[in-house]
């Protein structure tokens, strides 16, 4: 079969040479001007008027520079005799169908596996294979560009009060600009507390594209799948990514450890009586320093003097999400684990329970999980062996 001809009725017209025709057809420019203008040459002009004239129109039309035949073509009777292989032999590749052409032709004559490919692809015989959709990982910015790419959050280190009781401050501030949002003092380190706060926080100031954390509780757990907990999970759904600093490294999120710094030489040497009056401290360093301190990586300007408010408003309701129509939706059992094929299970996280997973078929067996857009794992359904007990998600990809 013969490739394929591209007709000058299937080319487009070149928008340069239509402008020119229509200002040589005035009368009132010279060639000279014209060629300046349109910044061709005087030959290219002289051509377009000559293909105007006995083309009209269609003359105008892109010209094709590929020589109608080539000089290393392949033979026509080799391609018939490939296409003729590869329909006998549906499921061999171009390696194998060359091969048999050494029965009819000679070695000169025979072409390479590559024009053999590209022969039978030419003529629609060549079925892709499904590539596997390579996983961004989710890494901290580290020197973000602009207020609100980037969130910190943590836990100071607890202290005791004057009425013998811990305190544990949650701190979260802007990585750029470093403005603290809140420095507000718990009595645990749970979701409940950190979810309220974070919320008040989220209304007050909008949400980022990132929040950093360490890897400690209620923000991230070295046990769990991709370190997400359930709170990891609101900030997904909320459309925030969840970046963690490598464990047993507090350095890498050390803008926000500095302020801890000064934060516990202002308010925790000495503490304040209960949590009332410890909260007061905490407000007093606060707006100290937002507005007062000058900071020196911000060329002795105040973190409130940077810092702009984000375009992300928070949502109220949790938007709903919509997987691709290629994946598998399975809900999230309470114990964490997916069902699969009616008698196999998966175990995911309990972190996920009554929430929807998509599962993306990357071939051979292997299926990827998904929680919105943000990647979990994968597993070999290959590898399901036992009915009775669960497989845990990978999430190293080889």
């Amino acid at each position: 079969m013969p490739w394929k001809e591209s007709t000058t009725m299937e080319q487009k017209i070149d928008p340069m040479a239509i402008g020119f025709i229509c200002e040589w057809r005035t009368g009132k420019y010279s060639i000279t001007e014209l060629c300046r203008a349109f910044e061709i040459s005087r030959p290219t002009a002289y051509r377009l008027i000559d293909r105007f004239e006995k083309l009209g129109f269609e003359g105008l039309k892109e010209q094709s520079r590929s020589p109608q035949k080539h000089p290393n073509s392949t033979p026509e009777k080799i391609v018939e005799s490939i296409l003729e292989l590869k329909t006998k032999h549906k499921l061999w590749g171009a390696k194998k169908i060359r091969i048999l052409l050494f029965n009819d032709f000679t070695e000169e004559q025979i072409p390479s596996v590559v024009t053999v490919h590209n022969i039978l692809k030419k003529n629609g015989l060549v079925c892709p294979q499904k590539r596997m959709r390579r996983v961004k990982p989710i890494f901290p910015i580290f020197d973000p560009k602009k207020c609100n790419e980037v969130w910190s959050a943590d836990y100071k280190g607890k202290f005791l009060m004057g009425n013998k009781i811990y305190c544990h401050p949650l701190t979260i501030a802007d990585s750029k600009s470093r403005f603290l949002f809140t420095a507000k003092g718990h009595y645990h380190e749970d979701i409940k507390s950190a979810k309220a706060e974070f919320t008040r926080v989220f209304r007050t100031y909008g949400i980022p594209q990132q929040l950093h954390t360490d890897n400690g509780s209620p923000f991230g757990s070295v046990r769990a799948i991709q370190r997400f907990t359930q709170l990891s999970y609101w900030f997904i759904e909320l459309g925030i990514k969840p970046v963690f600093s490598d464990p047993a490294h507090p350095e890498q999120n050390g803008r926000h450890e500095r302020m801890h710094r000064d934060l516990k030489a202002a308010c925790a040497k000495p503490s304040a009586y209960d949590l009332k009056a410890q909260q007061r401290r905490l407000n007093h360093f606060v707006k100290e320093y937002n507005h007062i301190r000058p900071h020196e990586a911000l060329d002795m300007k105040t973190p409130a003097a940077m810092h702009d408010f984000s375009t992300r408003p928070y949502p109220e309701k949790i938007p709903d999400f919509d997987y691709d129509l290629t994946f598998r939706v399975l809900k999230v059992t309470r114990n964490g684990a997916i069902r699969w094929k009616t008698y196999y299970w998966v175990y995911l996280t309990a972190a996920l329970k009554g929430k929807y997973v998509g599962l993306e078929d990357s071939g051979n067996g292997i299926w990827k999980a998904y929680y919105r857009d943000v990647f979990l794992g994968f597993f070999d359904e290959r590898h399901l062996r036992s009915k009775e007990s669960s497989t845990r998600l990978e999430t190293n990809l080889v």
